[in-house]
């Protein structure tokens, strides 16, 4: 992939497919400390949740991908599951335009809450998520979802569940206007 700060890459976002499940596990894999899934996992996320998800393609490579999916019984909240940008594509905002792209789906049009987790050092995702906030004039909560020694027997951080919102469908469209 030749995506750098300095030029204008030719970016793509859409729904992603079944064949697209390799290509998000390599992705994954590149882009630590997320957790890494099973290709089986990123095929479902592919299908079942394609809706829910945005792949970014860079001059026609896979260079981004968000999985979400909406919570069972809420329809107003899209919980981000994943968000994972390839090294040599950071410092484009993909990973708010992929969610901005969920967003702007009809599918999400009941949508006025993002959920998500992240630990409390991962800096990058605190100013993605940050970010969208901002641009949505939204408001964000925070709570630990899951706890380091009581869910994870301390072999993993604490999760901390971001609740952002409520934001309007005019915030939704006025933000991926000024993401883009």
């Amino acid at each position: 992939m030749s995506a750098t700060k300095d030029r204008d890459p030719e970016i793509i976002l859409r729904r992603p497919s079944p064949e697209d499940g390799i290509a998000i596990n390599e992705l994954v894999e590149k882009c630590k400390p997320l957790d890494e899934n099973s290709v089986y996992c990123n095929l479902l996320q592919c299908s079942h949740f394609s809706e829910t998800s945005s792949l970014a393609e860079i001059n026609g490579e896979v260079a981004g991908f968000v999985s979400g999916y909406m919570i069972p019984e809420d329809e107003e909240s899209l919980f981000v599951w994943q968000v994972a940008v390839a090294p040599e594509a950071r410092g484009l905002s993909l990973g708010k335009r992929m969610i901005f792209d969920i967003l702007h789906r009809s599918s999400a049009k009941k949508v006025k809450y993002i959920k998500t987790t992240i630990t409390p050092d991962n800096k990058a995702s605190h100013g993605v998520f940050n970010s969208i906030a901002r641009e949505m004039g939204a408001d964000v909560d925070r709570d630990v979802l899951f706890d380091e020694e009581e869910h994870f027997d301390g072999q993993q951080g604490t999760e901390m569940l971001w609740n952002i919102g409520p934001f309007k469908r005019a915030d939704i469209m006025s933000a991926l206007s000024s993401a883009a």
